[in-house]
């Protein structure tokens, strides 16, 4: 499966081809620095690693006076790959939310009627990781553990919930609803 960092990149230049300063600039405006720290250093190596593994090619351009500029885009391996990963990572379930959310920003990558399919399937398997967490939540279990070990469980139902809240609005999205 694809790092989080290639996930990213590879969805954005599928959408448009792009050079590395633009991409930098985009992830800015986009605000993805607030929930997914990737440095710049990160975009260029990755693209480099991206291009080096035939996910990408780099074509380079010059425009009048200003120094040459490498234009990315996607190979058909580089959009088999990133359709592999976006399903992979929309059928696991992971405490670290961000490989799902990089996953659900380019799912229209995928068909329709895929991404409901594969949206019920996650639904599923968030529920049974609900049903399990809350299998230890009982009233003995509190009494015998720390209170930070109970607050942890607890996150990780809040955090769970909030999967399943979420992917239940993307069921919604791909019927066209908000």
């Amino acid at each position: 499966m694809l790092s989080k960092p290639a996930m990213l990149l590879l969805g954005i230049i599928y959408e448009k081809p792009l050079n590395g300063y633009e991409i930098t600039k985009l992830l800015n405006y986009l605000n993805i620095k607030w929930w997914f720290n990737i440095a710049d250093s990160t975009v260029y190596m990755t693209l480099k690693n991206l291009e080096k593994k035939g996910l990408i090619k780099g074509v380079i351009e010059k425009v009048g006076n200003m120094p040459d500029r490498t234009i990315y885009s996607l190979t058909e391996e580089g959009k088999e790959e990133l359709k592999k990963s976006i399903k992979r990572s929309i059928l696991q379930f992971n405490y670290d939310t961000n490989i799902f959310t990089i996953a659900a920003f380019y799912m229209d990558i995928l068909e329709t009627e895929e991404k409901k399919r594969l949206l019920e399937k996650r639904l599923n398997i968030l529920q049974s990781y609900l049903d399990g967490i809350k299998k230890q939540d009982s009233t003995l279990w509190e009494q015998e553990v720390s209170v930070f070990h109970v607050a942890n469980l607890k996150r990780m139902i809040d955090i769970v919930n909030a999967e399943i809240t979420g992917t239940k609005r993307l069921l919604l999205a791909c019927e066209g609803k908000r």
